[in-house]
C-alpha cells in the first residue's frame, strides 16, 4: 500500500498545517508533498518530495523547475501522472513570475526587461537569443526566440531579426539573451552582434534599443555600459567636449 498525507503524525501533515497555519507555513518539501498527495511504500509523499528536492543536479526550488520530464520518470514513487503535474506546478509557477513582472515591464529600462525574463532564461542550459519587436511608442509587437545553442556572431544573423521585424512593422528592436554560466558580463563575441544588428537596424531604420544579458540572479545592459554604437558615440563626444 501506498504512504499517503493520513500516515503522517498530526504536526507532520502538510494538509493539516496549511488549514490551520496557512500554506505560508509550509517548507518547500512539504509544498512540494501536497502536490505528490502520496508516496510509495516504506516513503512518505514528505520523504519522496525531500528526494526529489535533493535530486543530483537539480537541488532545491531552483533546480526543481528544471528537472526534465525523462528525469522525473526515472524516480521511483513518480509515473507518469505525477511526473506531468510536477512539471505543470513548475510551468505555472514560472508563468506566475512573469505575469507579476510583466507589470512593472519598460523596454526603456532594462532593469525591468531582465525582471521578466529572469526566472525564464536564468537557469536555461543553452544559451537563446530572443529579440523583442516595438511600435513606435515601444509597445510590444511581438516576441520571438531568434537563435538557440551558442550564439555568437556567425550564427545571429541581422538578416533574420530584420525580416522579422518588418514582417510586424517594427521600429525599435530589443536583443534579450542569457548567459548559462551565471555571470551576465558582455562578451567579446555578444559586442560584435551588438554591433552588427545595431548598424543593420540603422540602415533600415530600425534602432536597436538595448542588448540585456541575463545571469544567474543579475544582467548586464549593454546600453547602460554605453557600448552601443550610438552610445558608445555620445560618451566620446562628452569626454571631447570635457
Amino acid at each position: 500500500m501506498k504512504a499517503t498525507m493520513k500516515e503522517l503524525y498530526e504536526g507532520e501533515r502538510p494538509y493539516e498545517k496549511c488549514l490551520s497555519k496557512g500554506a505560508k507555513a509550509l517548507t518547500d518539501k512539504e509544498l512540494l508533498a501536497v502536490l505528490l498527495r502520496t508516496g510509495r511504500v516504506g516513503e512518505t509523499a514528505c520523504e519522496l518530495a525531500g528526494r526529489i528536492l535533493n535530486l543530483p543536479g537539480y537541488q532545491g526550488l531552483a533546480g526543481f523547475g528544471r528537472i526534465p520530464l525523462e528525469r522525473l520518470l526515472e524516480l521511483k514513487g513518480v509515473g507518469k501522472v505525477k511526473a506531468v503535474q510536477l512539471k505543470c506546478a513548475a510551468e505555472l509557477s514560472l508563468r506566475m513570475a512573469k505575469a507579476a513582472a510583466v507589470e512593472r515591464l519598460c523596454f526603456t529600462n532594462p532593469a525591468t526587461i531582465a525582471d521578466y525574463f529572469m526566472e525564464e532564461l536564468r537557469y536555461e542550459e543553452q544559451e537563446q537569443l530572443i529579440v523583442l519587436f516595438l511600435d513606435t511608442r515601444s509597445r510590444l509587437l511581438k516576441e520571438k526566440l531568434m537563435f538557440q545553442g551558442t550564439v555568437n556572431a556567425s550564427l545571429a544573423s541581422p538578416r533574420e531579426i530584420f525580416l522579422e521585424a518588418l514582417k510586424v512593422h517594427a521600429v525599435h528592436v530589443v536583443l534579450v539573451h542569457n548567459h548559462p554560466s551565471g555571470d551576465a558580463s558582455p562578451s567579446r563575441d555578444d559586442v560584435r552582434i551588438t554591433e552588427r544588428i545595431w548598424h543593420a537596424g540603422e540602415l533600415l531604420g530600425i534602432r536597436l534599443l538595448d542588448h540585456v544579458i541575463i545571469g544567474d540572479g543579475c544582467y548586464s545592459s549593454l546600453r547602460e555600459r554605453r557600448l552601443l554604437p550610438d552610445t558608445r558615440e555620445d560618451k566620446e563626444a562628452g569626454m571631447a567636449n570635457g
